[in-house]
């Protein structure tokens, strides 16, 4: 769980110019750079969040000015990175990947072992029998490996994204939701995003998780595609909606940390 600063919420000050909705941020503070997100809510004081992915969460009033949500954080930062360096211990260390045969990579939740073959012909990766086999040249490097990799991940959350989304929307919550445009990339931070243009953007590595956890992320952005915000109003939606997101929302943490 995400730890909270209780001790002392900073009351913001309120400006009418300096101020946008929600928005990625950061500030230096002695040799470290504190990111975070801002969350723009119905709220009198700002609240801030370290979860164990290392992310900074600071929730604020509507109207809070960036220069005065830039003070706050500056005050907590050395609680922020302490909360920080805590999750750190416990989060798994994943050995560097070099691609050779053995090696298991996750695809919607499973483990297959991947097995590299020498191929004259085109360079591709199928699935079967529980293992990834890639064929390539003998020439391959670890880089090009990883590529073609990566492209394979890609093609095909193409296609698993498409199919959960489309499963996700018919739930009657989104029946007013017009057509959702779906992108897909890599993200350091965040596993989804959704623009009030009804832009969808879903991380590439999400294909590594089962079906279940990748509409969890999905359902929590259509539920944004209603209620903007993170008010009572939203979680009230995502739970009607999904009432078991939260065990979810843990399991993938765990999952691809």
């Amino acid at each position: 769980m995400s730890v909270r600063d209780t001790r002392k919420e900073n009351a913001l000050v309120i400006s009418r110019q300096d101020h946008r909705r929600d928005e990625d941020d950061s500030v230096a503070y002695g040799s470290k750079v504190i990111a975070y997100r801002v969350e723009r809510m119905n709220r009198r004081r700002a609240a801030i969040e370290v979860n164990p992915d290392l992310s900074v969460i600071v929730k604020v009033p509507q109207a809070a000015s960036v220069s005065a949500i830039r003070s706050a954080v500056r005050q907590k930062a050395r609680w922020i990175l302490r909360q920080q360096r805590h999750f750190s211990d416990l989060l798994p260390r994943t050995p560097k990947r070099r691609l050779i045969s053995g090696e298991s990579h996750l695809y919607l939740g499973r483990k297959y072992r991947l097995r590299v073959e020498e191929h004259a012909g085109a360079e591709r990766i199928t699935l079967s029998g529980g293992y990834l086999h890639m064929k390539v040249s003998a020439s391959a490097t670890a880089r090009k490996r990883a590529a073609l990799l990566r492209a394979w991940y890609i093609v095909h959350a193409r296609r698993v994204f498409r199919e959960r989304l489309d499963a996700c929307r018919q739930h009657p919550a989104f029946r007013r939701i017009d057509d959702v445009h779906l992108i897909i990339r890599r993200m350091t931070r965040r596993w989804g995003s959704c623009t009030p243009r009804r832009n969808l953007v879903l991380n590439t590595e999400l294909i590594r998780a089962p079906r279940g956890y990748i509409d969890y992320v999905i359902t929590h952005e259509l539920c944004h595609l209603v209620v903007p915000d993170h008010s009572r109003k939203f979680t009230n939606l995502l739970d009607r909606v999904m009432p078991d997101w939260r065990d979810r929302k843990r399991q993938l943490e765990r999952m691809l940390a």
